[in-house]
């Protein structure tokens, strides 16, 4: 049986794994927030970066792209490297994955979806809410061993265009941040 998994950041546009087929979509229920920390990755433990995360939110949807590996093997390596990459992020959730925005049936139930939550009990690095300001100046100064926290953003928005999504949250970041660099 296949293994489906759920990227909304990155993993748009770094995998970092074999896969099968690649799906572009969207899940339910949720919205895409540059809530989470990254202290290992677009920042560091004393300039934290910010990267995104889901937050519940009924009515909304995330669009990105769902992976389907389908090998035993391949499954086994995917899991590993994500451990890893997504260490910061606490909760695995099993979600439906949608391709078409009219239809109530999901394309492909149980994708594995990654997510940071705001407990801090848990979740050392969430950041959480701050200004449109706040979050742009913090990304346009960040920077980690995986690069400027700026690139992050910028690639996660032409990620998203690619998909045929502009997400006005991410194009108002972005247009902030490009503010900074004049």
């Amino acid at each position: 049986m296949a293994m489906w998994v759920f990227g909304y950041g990155s993993l748009m546009w770094k995998t970092g794994f074999p896969y099968d087929e690649k799906l572009v979509g969207f899940i339910k229920g949720y919205r895409r927030v540059f809530y989470q920390g990254s202290t290992d990755h677009r920042g560091t433990p004393s300039f934290p970066g910010r990267t995104v995360t889901l937050e519940p939110r009924a009515n909304e949807i995330c669009w990105g792209v769902a992976y389907k590996i389908a090998g035993e093997e391949d499954k086994k390596v995917a899991l590993e490297y994500l451990e890893v990459r997504e260490k910061q992020y606490d909760v695995k959730s099993r979600l439906d994955f949608f391709t078409d925005p009219s239809s109530a049936t999901p394309q492909v139930s149980q994708v594995l979806v990654y997510i940071a939550s705001p407990n801090k009990d848990v979740n050392v690095n969430y950041l959480g809410p701050a200004s449109l300001e706040e979050i742009a100046r913090q990304i346009f100064y960040a920077e980690g061993p995986s690069g400027p926290n700026m690139e992050y953003l910028f690639k996660l928005e032409m990620a998203l265009l690619q998909c045929g999504c502009e997400e006005m949250h991410i194009k108002n970041l972005a247009d902030a941040v490009r503010k900074l660099l004049v």
